[in-house]
């Protein structure tokens, strides 16, 4: 796919109001993993600011845009990679538990591989 296409994708706002409960969703299953209890979280658009800083997505969207913005430019990757099949949600789990106790790495990280997996180059 070539960067338009990405592009489209991150400004997509329909792909960005499911992409909000999706990552919330996918995050909390992480966390209720390590503690062994459920827990039900809200991922901050900070974190998905920072997520977006570390994968390198923030470059791709144009200058002096909102946080939240950006954060939904995050969201809206991650459930389209959801949707498209190319990440399931126990992969994305497993991802994100990794660098649980660091969210914006561990979103990061789940970004990079969404990219990577569409074949969307990153750089």
């Amino acid at each position: 796919m070539e960067n338009n296409s990405l592009n489209k994708i991150l400004q997509d706002q329909k792909l960005a109001r499911l992409g909000d409960s999706y990552i919330n969703f996918v995050y909390s299953l992480a966390l209720s993993n390590k503690k062994g209890e459920p827990c039900g979280i809200k991922v901050s658009d900070k974190i998905l600011f920072e997520a977006a800083k570390k994968s390198h997505i923030r470059e791709l969207l144009p200058k002096r845009i909102k946080r939240g913005i950006v954060a939904n430019a995050i969201e809206s990757l991650l459930v389209y990679a959801w949707l498209n099949k190319v990440i399931s949600l126990n992969e994305a789990v497993e991802i994100l538990s990794k660098d649980i106790d660091n969210p914006s790495e561990a979103i990061a990280k789940l970004s990079i591989e969404s990219i990577r997996r569409l074949n969307f180059k990153n750089d």
